[in-house]
């Protein structure tokens, strides 16, 4: 199979299959204007996908629509890899103050939106991190507002600048434009290997809006949140900083998924067992194309970083 890139094509602005390290390589490398999103859009894709793959959401429920198709035979969902089917763009959603487009959004015909995603992501200015909590609170609560039930999720990348002896080597020349300039403003960790201190209170913030675990709980928090930091440079560029945030924190990477599939567990199966021919999550067929690809595809496929959701074998 040919060998497979970390690179994601700058042209296309549909939804990509990408594992987790190639959303963040081209996340920590975007050298491009931020206001346009695309440092952050292939994590949508990444979000889109996994929830199709490991999460068993039927990929035309979902917004962006991820590269894939289902086809059912004999009672059995086999998913196929099929790049015709991806959309791009954010699903609008009604809120109870305004409304507003979220990332990625899970929506069941006859309910509305059952589970979203909102990707954000940081490249400098770190010490204007607090100014995003304003922002953050928000959005969670106008969307909750109107959907109590929703299982909202919230990931934040920061990329890890560093502040070490060795990035010298790395800077642009002083005539460089200065988005290509590293400011005092931008560095991330510290010369030893710590965050720097607003990234820290950031954490401490956001540990306080994560884990609603019911539709009565505070409309504020959301159902789960990760912050992670991402390597920008050298062969490690894409790296998630596996020291940060704290093995004992709530926001560590490898939680999120689980913890939102826990929650669209507790209240639209089994909180509401009469709606499971709609909210049950499928388990794809063994054998299903996207599982096992053939030899010699000419579009390699990414290596997963999760299990896929399988059906066991009778």
């Amino acid at each position: 199979m040919p060998r497979r890139s970390n690179a994601v094509s700058a042209e296309l602005r549909t939804c990509q299959w990408l594992n987790l390290r190639e959303a963040l390589h081209h996340f920590g490398t975007y050298t491009g204007a931020t206001q346009s999103q695309q440092h952050i859009k292939p994590l949508h894709w990444y979000v889109a996908c996994r929830l199709v793959i490991e999460g068993g959401f039927h990929p035309d429920d979902i917004t962006p629509h991820p590269p894939f198709a289902v086809v059912t035979r004999g009672g059995k969902h086999y998913l196929h890899f099929d790049p015709a089917q991806a959309t791009g763009g954010e699903r609008t959603v009604l809120g109870g103050l305004k409304t507003k487009n979220v990332d990625v959004v899970v929506t069941k015909d006859g309910i509305g939106p059952v589970l979203a995603v909102s990707c954000k992501g940081m490249t400098g200015a770190f010490r204007n991190l607090t100014n995003r909590m304003e922002e953050t609170i928000g959005e969670c609560t106008n969307l909750h507002i109107t959907y109590p039930a929703m299982v909202f999720g919230y990931m934040f990348v920061i990329r890890a600048n560093r502040a070490v002896a060795s990035i010298a080597a790395e800077m642009p020349p002083d005539e460089a434009t200065p988005a290509r300039q590293l400011l005092a403003n931008d560095i991330a960790v510290q010369e030893g290997g710590a965050p720097v201190e607003s990234i820290f209170r950031f954490h401490s913030a956001l540990r306080e809006l994560t884990g609603r675990r019911g539709i009565r709980n505070d409309v504020s928090r959301y159902e789960a949140v990760t912050l992670a930091m991402i390597e920008a440079s050298g062969a490690r560029a894409g790296d998630v900083l596996g020291d940060f945030p704290p093995p004992d924190s709530p926001l560590r990477i490898e939680q999120f998924f689980q913890a939102l599939y826990l929650r669209y567990e507790e209240r639209y199966l089994f909180g509401a067992p009469d709606l499971k021919p709609v909210t049950r999550r499928i388990e794809w067929a063994p054998g299903s194309p996207v599982l096992e690809p053939a030899q010699g595809d000419l579009e390699p496929h990414p290596t997963l970083d999760y299990e896929p959701r399988i059906e066991a074998r009778s």
